[in-house]
């Protein structure tokens, strides 16, 4: 048997070098960079011309017929949304968000939910005993589910227990970071741990027809630990975001081969565990801040879905020499590029103060339609006028000034009329040719017009 030798690998991207430095080359994180055993192999090449045993595969053509992935629904619908429908055998899932936001808690209650309907469910826990999980169990009223609980973390364990039985429909490994296989000298959570844990797991469940869920810890910059190592080899990866302080948690899908990357599910966090959010829009507006000067409601897609949130801005005098710029739920370069357009296009001098923007509710906007709804917030607060509070807006702002056109426009503008708002400030090119029933549409082609909506001139 060859000599295992060492080597330093990033724990961040996995990049492997021949010795330590205090920041990756690579990626460029620093302390990050550990020791661990890689055993040699011979290359791949050599195995094949040497070894000789390889078999022929068989190639298919384009054009034949395939049956569309079976699903296997879990019961809550919010989580089969994003999905894509349910659950696919054969496929593995992984699910990433901060410490304490409810990743177990959403995991045992579709395994619970999942069970009560008869298929086997297998609940591995590397970092809770079984009693804790029993009273998180009871507490969420599942104790009754025919729920399989095991604690084990060792690879070749859960291995041989799982093809000691009937393959399970679904398993859920709380969570990866804790596994560990004897054949490497390293600790759990690196990444020739993962990477080989993660591989025989996903090659069991592709083997088995089993459903295979596993739960990643996320670094401090909110991605996975280890994450292009895992992600690659998983099916799906979905994230459960939310901010401290909020009770709603979003399940976000950043890659699903079986369905779409922007769907979300909307749960909200209560004592008896997390309950589904059937209409999200609704529920976000329910606390909204009516005639008060700096809040606008935007009319958003997220997937399929419409919702309608509040955003809210803050204009205040500064007495720094350089002014703050503060954003919450959104992407700051996107109010630095909003703040530059309204100066020089429209006019509105913000060097004097601090700006400060937040998306209510803890959402996250990743929208460019959202340009519309953040530059009424700001107007409003600078000019100390609210808007009115039967509108809704939507709508790209371009670097010229111009409001360019949004998809979905007709959705959009559905939910608004759904939820009892009149108006619509819409981009021009879109208004002419869409009306809504109950909804006034106010095309609006550049910045500058809804500056002067609120009374101000190009000079001020």
């Amino acid at each position: 048997m060859a000599k295992a030798s060492r080597a330093f690998v990033c724990q961040a991207c996995g990049a492997v070098s021949n010795k330590w430095a205090g920041k990756c080359p690579s990626c460029g994180e620093w302390n990050s960079i550990i020791e661990e055993a890689v055993a040699p192999s011979a290359g791949p090449s050599l195995i094949a011309i040497k070894g000789g045993k390889g078999r022929l595969s068989p190639f298919e053509t384009l054009a034949a017929e395939t049956a569309d992935a079976p699903r296997l629904p879990t019961g809550m619908a919010e989580l089969d949304r994003v999905l894509g429908g349910g659950l696919v055998p054969a496929s593995a899932v992984l699910v990433g968000g901060d410490p304490g936001i409810g990743k177990s808690t959403l995991l045992l209650q579709a395994a619970a939910s999942l069970a009560q309907k008869g298929p086997r469910v297998v609940y591995l826990s590397g970092e809770e005993a079984t009693a804790q999980v029993r009273m998180r169990a009871a507490r969420l009223g599942l104790q009754q589910a025919p729920v399989a609980l095991g604690t084990e973390t060792k690879l070749a364990n859960i291995i041989a227990t799982l093809s000691s039985a009937p393959p399970p429909s679904l398993i859920i490994i709380d969570s990866v970071q804790t596994l560990w296989t004897e054949g490497l000298d390293a600790a759990p959570g690196t990444i020739s741990q993962l990477r080989a844990c993660s591989s025989a797991l996903v090659s069991y469940a592709k083997g088995s027809g089993s459903t295979l869920v596993l739960v990643g810890h996320v670094t401090k910059d909110g991605q996975i630990a280890g994450p292009k190592v895992i992600e690659h080899m998983v099916d799906t990866v979905l994230y459960f975001e939310g901010q401290s302080g909020h009770q709603f948690r979003i399940l976000r899908a950043v890659k699903n081969r079986f369905g779409a990357t922007d769907e979300i599910g909307v749960f909200e966090m209560r004592f008896e565990g997390l309950k589904e959010v059937e209409n999200p829009s609704a529920l976000f507006l329910s606390d909204r801040d009516r005639g008060v000067p700096g809040t606008a409601v935007f009319a958003g897609m997220e997937g399929t879905r419409p919702i309608l949130v509040e955003i809210q801005a803050l204009v205040a005098p500064s007495l720094l020499g350089t002014p703050r710029r503060a954003v919450v739920g959104s992407d700051p370069n996107r109010l630095s590029m909003l703040i530059a357009v309204l100066e020089a296009r429209c006019g509105v001098r913000f060097a004097g103060h601090d700006v400060f923007l937040n998306v209510a509710g803890g959402l996250r906007l990743n929208e460019p339609a959202a340009d519309l709804a953040a530059a009424a917030a700001l107007l409003s607060s600078f000019v100390g006028r609210p808007v009115p509070d039967d509108s809704v807006y939507f709508g790209e702002v371009s670097l010229t000034g111009a409001v360019r056109v949004v998809s979905h426009m007709d959705q959009r503008l559905k939910e608004a009329a759904k939820l009892g708002f009149v108006r619509a400030v819409v981009p021009a090119s879109l208004a002419p040719d869409r009306q809504i029933a109950d909804i006034a549409l106010m095309p609006v082609s550049q910045l500058d017009e809804l500056v002067a909506w609120f009374g101000m001139s190009s000079a001020e």
